[in-house]
């Protein structure tokens, strides 16, 4: 029993950190608009300040005060992906080492459109001795999703399916850069995302509230902005529901903490570590900010 629980503790683990852009959402419809994202993006002619190629940023999750893993998050390079500029990202998730009886470790790669949607996902699990790897690719001219699932480098593909989009659709990875451009406005959203070779969708509130917060990684309250809201899917073990997000109160907009429902209760999530040109968590001094 008690294997069992901590073994869906890591794939809630792994699950969360694909989930984690969640909190994390944006577009480009106006302020105060509910709407899903169009077919048809919008390109953005100025290269928004959250993409800043090199930036790493590294999470701590943990459960009830017990450390689980982390979560290290890159943006690497740009890329040129039919015939526009792209941006390409990866998230490595492993369990830390001395958490008896599970051994979790996952990589996420994703190519990020301009206008901040997925054109193309991967990820591989390890799976007791071997890994598992899901390949999305994003075909949005014939509103189609392709999937394969395979034991990595086997050179075999084990299965296939097709999911029909209407819309601009988010992997985990594209999410997590989505709301860092517009996190300041007050607005709600219908986000579509692909989760587990599977459409839901997250209602987003983004509440332009500001507030502090504090993480072990500095020592003074951080000035952030915060929203929640509501995941209309069900994940592996019973990821759904709420959850909450605080953002740095700066042109950077970093994700600084968050806490999602699950199963078994709340992960909390909160930023360890980070490499960013000239980017510090900005102090909070109670003061207004435009």
């Amino acid at each position: 029993m008690i294997l069992a629980i901590n073994k869906n503790i890591y794939r809630i683990l792994a699950e969360v950190m694909i989930l984690t852009g969640l909190f994390f959402l944006n577009s480009a419809i106006p302020p105060r608009l509910s709407a899903s994202l169009p077919i048809h993006p919008t390109s953005f002619s100025v290269e928004d300040s959250v993409f800043q190629i090199g930036e790493e940023l590294t999470y701590n999750v943990s459960f009830l005060g017990i450390d689980l893993g982390q979560v290290k998050i890159k943006l690497l390079e740009t890329v040129t992906n039919n015939n526009q500029k792209s941006y390409k990202a990866v998230a490595y998730i492993d369990s830390y080492k001395g958490v008896p009886l599970v051994d979790l470790h996952a990589v996420y790669e994703s190519i990020i459109e301009q206008g901040i949607y997925s054109s193309f996902f991967h990820a591989r699990d390890k799976q007791d001795n071997k890994w598992i790897s899901y390949l999305y690719n994003f075909d949005y001219p014939h509103k189609s999703i392709y999937l394969e699932q395979s034991t990595w480098k086997s050179g075999k593909i084990d299965k296939r399916d097709t999911l029909h989009v209407d819309t601009l659709s988010q992997d985990g990875l594209s999410l997590f850069f989505l709301a860092r451009r517009n996190i300041h406005y007050q607005h709600q959203m219908n986000i579509p995302v692909i989760i587990n070779e599977k459409k839901g969708n997250a209602l987003i509130n983004f509440t332009a509230e500001r507030t502090k917060g504090k993480i072990d990684a500095v020592d003074y309250p951080i000035d952030l902005i915060y929203f929640d809201g509501e995941a209309n899917f069900i994940g592996v073990f019973g990821l759904t529901g709420g959850f909450e997000g605080w953002f740095s109160n700066d042109a950077a907009r970093i994700p600084v903490i968050a806490k999602m429902k699950v199963l078994i209760g709340k992960i909390n999530i909160e930023l360890m570590s980070w490499k960013r040109d000239k980017w510090m968590p900005p102090r909070y001094d109670g003061n207004n900010k435009n």
